[in-house]
């Protein structure tokens, strides 16, 4: 059980040290590990990123076109879209979350649920 135990510090460690495999900034608190080559399409190599580069890469880009076009991160950050994102949050602290607005009004006559 120590090894397992070693092996995870190191790996926390490792990840602590690491810069955001997206945007380069520190990492902070919370990690995600994103799939370069999503699992789905058989990819397995993983890098650390934060929670809100995870999410605007696949907000912006199909699994299947990150297993073709985009399957390096440095083909990820040419894009515009995503190049206009990282000259967003250049400055922003390592555990800046972007707040999410609340829809005010009904969608097509519905009530909000």
């Amino acid at each position: 059980m120590a090894g397992l135990a070693e092996a995870a510090a190191r790996t926390a460690q490792a990840a602590d040290d690491a810069p955001c495999a997206l945007c380069g900034r520190p990492l902070g608190h919370r990690v995600e590990r994103h799939h370069v080559v999503p699992k789905s399409e058989g990819g397995t190599q993983t890098v650390p990123v934060h929670p809100i580069c995870h999410r605007t890469i696949h907000a912006f880009v199909a699994n299947r076109d990150l297993a073709t076009s985009y399957a390096t991160m440095d083909q990820l950050r040419a894009r515009e879209d995503i190049a206009r994102y990282l000259r967003w949050i250049v400055d922003k602290p390592p555990d800046f979350r972007a707040p999410t607005r609340k829809r005010s009004a009904p969608l097509n006559g519905r009530p909000m649920v």
